[in-house]
């Protein structure tokens, strides 16, 4: 490597949105990195929650009759499909607080548009429908945590 690919690599760097570059082999090493200024991030503050501990015995007894309840829901009709949350995460109805959700109970969609969105680690999850079919139930409650293989919708094909 010569000055030259040296001036060459400086002027990609510049014109890229790199902010570093590093190259290695056995006799040369070239670590090339650029300033750039950091907007000043203001952290959110946080509002205390009083938490209260749920009782065990009751948790049980709902996550049961929930269970019996979506069995029942099943049975009752042989076409409706689970659409499960394929990610631990928060469930959002809707692009934005306030907006208009992305389905609703009896509506038709194709396959590809977006059911919902589960928020995890900060990114913003967009669940498709994987065929065309109907709204039947939503499960999933807007803002509420779901885990991995929850049912977030019942839908039927069409």
């Amino acid at each position: 490597m010569d000055i030259k690919d040296l001036k060459e690599l400086v002027k990609f760097i510049e014109k890229s949105g790199f902010t570093e570059f590093e190259y290695e082999t056995d006799n040369v090493r070239v670590y090339l990195s650029k300033n750039v200024q950091v907007g000043q991030v203001i952290a959110p503050q946080v509002q205390p929650q009083v938490v209260t501990a749920a009782q065990p015995m009751t948790t049980v007894q709902t996550t049961e009759k929930v269970v019996e309840k979506k069995s029942e829901e099943l049975s009752g009709n042989p076409n409706l499909v689970e659409v499960k949350s394929p990610i631990v995460g928060t469930f959002y109805e809707a692009p934005a607080p306030g907006a208009e959700p992305f389905v609703k109970e009896g509506d038709i969609v194709k396959k590809g548009k977006t059911l919902c969105i589960i928020e995890a680690m900060k990114i913003m999850n967009e669940i498709e429908a994987e065929f065309d079919c109907k709204i039947v139930k939503k499960v999933g409650k807007n803002g509420v945590p779901v885990e991995f293989g929850e049912t977030i919708f019942l839908v039927e094909k069409v």
